[in-house]
């Protein structure tokens, strides 16, 4: 196995929330059986507060709103659950921050599955998937990114991070349906 597809923050919370964050789970659905078949390892990031908020980094408006949106964000509640099909054979991550790699063990079980490389989807664009394709980068995996595969609030933003941002950091970009398991 050398490629892993991570899948970040599609849950309960955030697609019943967030009608852009919706937009992806279709085509997700449709990839992650193709994605199995070819041997990739899938991978479910979801983004949890602990319940008394140890975590909350202090001072961070953002991640206060979030935490103080109730059980959409709280660790073990409905809304952190994930909004895909995950079969036993998939790994899920619970993070804390931005990046699925970010005080998680994320890239403890890439490696110990010998991936090389990642297809990076989830929401949003200009958040969690760029923070994680970042992350990736600077700790040596090859990345693509799953256009419709992702989303933001501000379709504007989607398109320049697709369009400009990605591509000049050396990401593939390419559609869910043509995505084939492999960066070029």
């Amino acid at each position: 196995m050398t490629t892993a597809l991570i899948i970040g923050d599609i849950q309960q919370g955030i697609t019943s929330s967030y009608p852009f964050a919706r937009r992806v789970v279709p085509p997700l659905t449709e990839l992650i059986p193709r994605a199995r078949a070819a041997g990739a390892l899938v991978v479910f990031v979801h983004f949890a507060f602990r319940g008394n908020g140890a975590d909350l980094p202090p001072g961070n408006a953002l991640f206060r709103t979030f935490y103080e949106a109730g059980e959409a964000f709280h660790e073990g509640s409905a809304g952190t659950e994930i909004a895909l099909p995950v079969a036993a054979e998939d790994v899920v991550v619970v993070k804390r921050r931005a990046s699925a790699f970010a005080g998680t063990d994320l890239d403890l079980v890439l490696r110990a599955s010998g991936v090389s490389t990642l297809a990076i989807a989830g929401v949003a664009t200009s958040a969690m998937v760029a923070a994680t394709c970042y992350d990736a980068a600077d700790r040596g995996y090859g990345v693509t990114v799953l256009r419709d595969g992702c989303a933001d609030g501000d379709v504007a933003i989607h398109d320049f991070f697709m369009d400009s941002v990605f591509p000049s950091r050396g990401f593939e970009v390419v559609s869910c349906a043509g995505w084939d398991g492999e960066r070029r």
